[in-house]
């Protein structure tokens, strides 16, 4: 759910950091250029990366109401591309490039009923929005899938907060999160706003679709941090541009390409907008789509990818498409 913002940066100023759950990392920022943060906002943040700057996205989880505080709370990864790493080793006192609050993903208030939906860190992107319903006396559910308690940041507060409201499931107590059965408990005014890894959100739209209802009432937000398969090297190439240009782990395509010198259009670096487009010509592997923007379809089609999140796999991943047994998956490109 992309939306136009204007990028504003300033200085953010470390000013405090604890860790609240497993590898996650709660980091309070002082803005040279308060501006007041709405529900389902975000900044952007300029980290350090193998002597790259580079730019993540992360939502904001609480603020003063001036603005002149901001939190955000960061899951360290094993297979991240580097952000994660650098806001971990933040400590109070440094300083580093962050945004004015951008909003990609507005509550809209008035709905009949609401239903909030957090997979793992995707809970930061909704604490503020549950806060606002919550004080608005709106009718909402607010639900939480983890893995387990020790790696389910704000649980315990948020329990405190929401009480009935919130359904908590975890996996290790065999609590699992149905979606078909969360999709059903659904009505056709119903708002449901979602943010998690992206497998849960395709369950969720393929159930939402299913039922029928309406596409519009189903809202979510993604950092394209997640995939259905872990991260491997492999090859582009961009016979136009005359690059053969081999992706790291730890680096995205776009990333890659604008590296090796390659003009390349895009917005949203989070699999949303579809502005950096890439029309596959030759495929030896499979596509690891972790974009929101293409449907099922087009994903089935193998015809372009989103390259600011989806990757290139070799076979051995379990999927169905034939691979380069003697090396990295190789995706031959044409770029806009």
């Amino acid at each position: 759910m992309a939306a136009t913002n204007i990028e504003v940066w300033q200085l953010g100023t470390v000013v405090e950091v604890r860790n609240i759950a497993a590898n996650v990392q709660r980091v309070v920022l002082e803005p040279s250029r308060p501006k007041t943060a709405e529900p389902g906002s975000h900044i952007d943040v300029m980290v350090s990366i193998d002597g790259h700057q580079d730019k993540r996205s992360y939502s904001i989880v609480e603020s003063a109401e001036d603005g002149t505080q901001l939190v955000i709370s960061v899951l360290k990864a094993p297979l991240s591309r580097g952000g994660s790493l650098f806001i971990h080793a933040l400590q109070p006192g440094d300083q580093l490039e962050i945004t004015q609050p951008l909003q990609n993903f507005p509550l809209r208030v008035g709905a009949q009923r609401y239903i909030l939906l957090a997979g793992g860190i995707g809970i930061t992107a909704m604490i503020n929005m549950a806060q606002v319903l919550r004080n608005l006396k709106a009718d909402y559910t607010f639900v939480y899938a983890g893995r387990n308690r020790a790696a389910m940041a704000y649980l315990e507060e948020l329990q405190d907060l929401h009480g009935e409201n919130l359904v908590v499931h975890i996996d290790d107590e065999g609590t699992s999160l149905d979606v078909d059965a969360l999709v059903a408990g659904a009505t056709e005014d119903t708002e449901l706003y979602m943010c998690g890894p992206i497998r849960l959100m395709d369950a969720v739209r393929r159930s939402w679709t299913e039922r029928g209802l309406s596409y519009p009432n189903l809202r979510f937000e993604t950092f394209g941090n997640s995939g259905w398969y872990d991260p491997e090297e492999f090859v582009v190439k961009v016979p136009s541009l005359g690059l053969q240009v081999l992706v790291g782990p730890g680096r995205s395509m776009l990333e890659a390409l604008e590296d090796a010198g390659a003009d390349m259009m895009f917005d949203c670096r989070k699999g949303e907008c579809g502005l950096c487009e890439v029309r596959i010509l030759q495929l030896e592997g499979a596509i690891d789509h972790r974009d929101v923007f293409y449907s099922s379809r087009q994903k089935n089609a193998t015809e372009k990818m989103a390259c600011c999140v989806s990757r290139a796999v070799t076979s051995k991943t379990g999927l169905t498409a034939e691979a380069s047994p003697s090396g990295p998956a190789i995706v031959t490109i044409e770029v806009s």
